[in-house]
């Protein structure tokens, strides 16, 4: 397969995954992106808002998700 090829392939698929995360995002549980440590800070003119327990709990996910695949 050809360098330029392949790329079109994933991107592709990186966009598949996009529009169907998109479609089910309403559906999604509620509590992911309101674990406990993850950030929140508001202020009067101010609010700011990083998922960082969520993140890392998606990054493990499909950290296995690969090495599953890949076997």
């Amino acid at each position: 397969m050809s360098g330029m090829g392949r790329i079109f392939i994933i991107a592709g698929c990186i966009l598949l995954a996009l529009g169907i995360l998109f479609t089910l995002a309403p559906k999604l549980p509620t509590w992911l992106g309101k674990l406990p440590g993850d950030i929140a800070i508001k202020r009067e003119n101010f609010s700011f808002y990083f998922p960082l327990t969520t993140c890392l709990l998606l990054s493990a996910l499909i950290s296995f998700l690969m090495w599953l695949f890949r076997k």
